[in-house]
């Protein structure tokens, strides 16, 4: 499966921005699918994800009750909803997936095998 995210940009503090990840060459709706972001000279880490098993939601406590991950199987593509921006959450948002991911691994970029391009969120204070 190939994975392209898009829908980053440069925002304010407090604005929302909705990123997508679209897979292409096979569904992707029994994969598990997580974000991570990497900031300048910072390593990536993990921001949310869905996991294969029932759909169950995780998210990072800096994000939760902002950010919002859904599937929509209908396009293929797992979506984030990032409300209420903050200045340090600005970096490259990554989509990632893999159909064998377990839960303990869930925050670990190293349980991935399909990575998206990334896309870069900038917000300003």
């Amino acid at each position: 499966v190939q994975l392209q995210a898009s829908g980053g940009g440069l925002v304010q503090a407090g604005d929302s921005l909705r990123l997508s990840c679209a897979a292409s060459g096979r569904t992707f709706n029994r994969d598990t699918v997580a974000w991570f972001r990497q900031a300048p000279g910072m390593e990536r880490e993990f921001v949310g994800g869905i996991f294969r098993s029932y759909n169950r939601l995780y998210y990072a406590d800096s994000v939760k009750g902002r950010f919002t991950i859904s599937r929509d199987n209908a396009r293929n593509t797992v979506i984030l909803q990032m409300n209420s921006l903050r200045p340090e959450d600005t970096g490259v948002y990554y989509c990632a997936s893999s159909s064998s991911v377990i839960l303990s691994n869930l925050a670990s970029q190293f349980a991935y095998t399909n990575w998206g391009q990334g896309t870069l969120v900038t917000v300003s204070s």
